[in-house]
């Protein structure tokens, strides 16, 4: 604000070479830069050195460009002219609202920045995590409705809780707008306490403070080295396989995974919560020949003994693979054609129905199920009704 508050002064302010010093104003605006809440009211004045010969009733205002009306205005004396502005609204500019005084001409002759806003109101929303236990970043929101219109530091402040001095972090985000992170003499196995301070020329403001433990709130990169592929030629199956995030490979923690897919033609993502900490699942009741998209996410569980779990990492990049073409759905007797339609359609509802009961999820236990139902569906047709029936028991 310093910087604008030097420039608009320097624009502003005037001098009249051949007439005066160049040491001495042609004219003054007072207040010079005022910071007003929304809503004041303000009244400025604007002194001509006599030596110009201009007198007040020939001036007029401006307030950024626009001409304001007479009826606002009063001469205080032959050479001082002041304007009255009720119930001001925030600034429309980061540099200041500009209220200029000019002569009869046009020509400017003096001017000052109103700076109109509001006090901060109590910062909200702050969360920090932990990529990889290699710093801590926090990220939070303007209380209120936001914005205070004039210009508001934030400070993240913080201290080990038992011990620690109050430190402010340093390394504020350019990009991401009300964060920062802590990146240097990071301690593990202590909690923090953590604010953050907001404030401006008309007032401040600090939010609830936080604790913490670094390693309650780890977050990693993405599982690595995602792969999908066909199950042989089973239609409604795929394979997934990936890495755990090598960032943590020497951590001692027990991750957990979810894998999340949809249909090529679809944005809607069915996501699959069950599938614990290994890496490897398969996905069942797929549409035959049809194009999936794939993705895959981490939480590091636990971390040196933590109690709590970490945070969920990125999606990995979506992998896409297809499911192969069913051939029991081709014949060339249309007659035998639907039989085999409406033997499969009633296979696999009564699949469906047993699997949601029994094996749903990537257990390698369902898995084993579920391939002995198939073989057991294979098997000549009196078998076949056999194992049917005995499901529905």
């Amino acid at each position: 604000m310093k910087a604008a508050l030097e420039f608009c002064l320097l624009f502003l302010t005037l001098q009249a070479p051949g007439v005066l010093s160049l040491s001495t104003h042609v004219a003054v605006v007072y207040p010079q830069d005022p910071v007003l809440r929304m809503g004041s009211n303000l009244t400025a004045s604007c002194w001509v050195h006599p030596d110009l010969g201009v007198h007040a009733n020939s001036l007029f205002w401006t307030l950024n460009g626009h001409q304001l009306p007479s009826s606002l205005y009063k001469v205080l004396s032959p050479s001082n002219l002041s304007v009255t502005l009720v119930g001001l609204n925030a600034s429309r500019q980061t540099s200041g609202d500009n209220l200029v005084c000019h002569n009869h001409k046009g020509h400017i002759l003096a001017g000052s920045c109103l700076y109109v806003g509001m006090p901060p109101e109590k910062p909200v929303n702050l969360t920090c995590w932990s990529r990889n236990t290699k710093d801590l970043t926090c990220s939070w929101s303007p209380g209120g409705k936001g914005e205070t219109n004039i210009s508001t530091q934030y400070k993240l402040k913080y201290k080990l809780r038992w011990y620690g001095t109050e430190k402010e972090c340093k390394d504020y985000s350019h990009t991401q707008p009300y964060s920062c992170s802590i990146t240097q003499d990071l301690h593990l196995f202590t909690p923090y306490e953590i604010w953050v301070e907001a404030s401006n020329q008309l007032g401040r403001a600090t939010s609830d403070v936080i604790i913490l433990d670094i390693l309650d709130v780890v977050t990693t990169d993405p599982p690595s080295g995602v792969t999908v592929s066909r199950v042989g030629q089973l239609e409604d199956q795929l394979s997934v396989r990936w890495e755990a995030p090598p960032a943590l490979k020497d951590f001692l923690f027990k991750a957990k995974y979810q894998i999340r897919y949809r249909l090529e033609e679809s944005q809607d993502w069915k996501v699959m919560n069950d599938v614990g900490n290994q890496t490897s699942c398969r996905l069942a009741g797929l549409r035959a020949g049809t194009v999936y998209f794939v993705q895959v996410r981490c939480n590091p569980v636990g971390i040196y003994g933590s109690r709590k779990a970490g945070i969920w990492s990125e999606w990995s990049h979506p992998t896409a693979a297809s499911t192969p073409h069913s051939e029991r759905l081709m014949s060339c007797d249309s007659k035998s054609s639907g039989d085999s339609n409406s033997t499969l359609r009633r296979e696999l509802k009564q699949f469906l129905g047993w699997v949601k009961k029994h094996a749903y999820g990537c257990s390698s236990m369902s898995m084993k199920l579920y391939d002995q139902w198939r073989v057991d569906m294979q098997k000549s047709p009196k078998t076949r009704n056999q194992v049917l029936q005995g499901d529905k028991s």
